[in-house]
């Protein structure tokens, strides 16, 4: 019998320091970090609604939590997160199941990673 290899799959994550900064430039320190700490609690929350959503078959709010983690993402600076957001968006316009699945896990590690690396960046300001 052959050997079988477990895939172990890490995405990439990336916080736009550029992005960061001009908020906290922006909005103060603590105001900066008041909407970071809000903006990862929306995430983390969203991203557990979005499977829920799939296994529960609510493609139609899936579709819509998808979305709104785009604009969440961005204002914080994690584009890679919300490009895969747009892709789990994508998926579900296109009807294909099998796309949604992926992207979605996809989703699920990407999303898991950029908030570890914005939790990592906080603890090191401190």
């Amino acid at each position: 019998m052959g050997v079988v290899e477990q895939l172990r799959l890490v995405e990439q994550v990336e916080l736009d320091q550029v992005r960061l900064g001009a908020l906290y430039t922006q909005l103060g320190e603590q105001n900066a970090e008041s909407v970071v700490a809000r903006a990862m609690e929306e995430l983390a929350s969203r991203l557990a609604q979005c499977r829920a959503q799939w296994n529960g078959g609510k493609t139609a709010q899936l579709r819509k939590n998808s979305r709104s983690l785009i604009a969440i993402s961005e204002q914080i600076g994690m584009y890679r997160l919300a490009q895969v957001a747009a892709d789990v968006t994508s998926s579900i316009d296109a009807r294909d199941d099998v796309a949604v699945a992926a992207t979605l896990a996809r989703l699920m590690r990407t999303g898991e990673r950029s908030l570890s690396a914005v939790w990592k960046m906080e603890d090191q300001r401190l």
